[in-house]
């Protein structure tokens, strides 16, 4: 009898499974322009693709620059008290008020690591501020901020 046989005999290959592609932790978003109040569009009027971590850096400017119980389609938790903080009578309790409502609305993102060191400048009725937010697997990045206090304080 010859040696052929019927189906071909062959040593199966070992399969490597690729490398999972490390899963990026912030989604991506489109860029929103702050001035115009509108995303930002390319020459084609596509809207332009933010990355995770610059998705999360407009997140926190948008829920800092929200006013909390402002608007029905949030909930309670989402947003700041700066019409609080601007009624407070002198710049030191204003700049306290800012602080701790800048932090508690940034902190309702489980993925907000923390959020510190605060620096505060005052023009007319304008508070500048400054500071640093951590997200998780995130380099800190440092966000400013103007803010109108409508109401009169005293220094």
């Amino acid at each position: 009898m010859s040696d052929k046989k019927l189906f071909p005999v062959f040593d199966v290959p070992e399969v490597k499974t690729p490398a999972q592609p490390e899963r990026e932790h912030y989604r991506p978003s489109v860029y929103f322009d702050f001035t115009t109040g509108d995303f930002i569009r390319d020459g084609a009027n596509r809207m332009v693709e933010a990355n995770g971590k610059e998705a999360f850096e407009q997140w926190c400017l948008k829920v800092v620059a929200t006013e909390r119980d402002g608007y029905l389609a949030y909930s309670t938790r989402i947003g700041t008290e700066m019409e609080y903080a601007a009624a407070q009578p002198d710049h030191a309790s204003v700049e306290a008020c800012v602080e701790r409502t800048i932090i508690e609305a940034i902190m309702v993102n489980p993925k907000t690591e923390y959020v510190r060191d605060f620096s505060f400048s005052w023009e007319d009725t304008s508070l500048f501020a400054d500071f640093t937010v951590k997200g998780r697997d995130l380099d800190e990045i440092r966000l400013s901020v103007a803010l109108s206090m409508a109401a009169e304080t005293s220094t």
